[in-house]
């Protein structure tokens, strides 16, 4: 079985820091989330995950530590958790830990909007 190349994107002011690695196990996705072009900017994200999905570890979990983003990456995000479910009903152990600052209501709702929607596993982490 080959091995599967980490996909490390750096974030910057406009973008989210993305790190996935199988070999590791860490797979986080933080910061702000408006870049110019979504979804040319995740579709790096998106076909490392179609592949990673063919071949996963047992134990996946997300993180999610997101300060802003906007709602052309909020569909992005829902494409990612849309992969991770796809694995969760496979019976893989997925979850998504999804971390907002503690009086950030609207990173709060969009945790609670995104597990309304999907079967994945969604624990709401909340930190100061």
């Amino acid at each position: 079985m080959l091995e599967m190349e980490p996909l490390t994107l750096k974030g910057t002011d406009e973008s989210p820091e993305i790190v996935m690695d199988k070999s590791t196990n860490v797979f986080k996705i933080e910061g702000k989330s408006m870049p110019e072009d979504v979804r040319e900017f995740y579709k790096p994200l998106l076909h490392w995950l179609d592949a990673y999905i063919q071949s996963p570890n047992n134990d996946t979990t997300l993180v999610f530590r997101m300060d802003y983003f906007n709602s052309a990456s909020s569909k992005q995000i829902l494409e990612v958790l849309y992969r991770l479910q796809n694995l969760f009903k496979k019976g893989y152990k997925v979850q998504v830990e999804w971390h907002y600052m503690i009086d950030d209501e609207d990173m709060e709702d969009a945790g609670l909007a995104f597990s309304g929607i999907l079967e994945v596993p969604i624990k709401l982490v909340s930190y100061t």
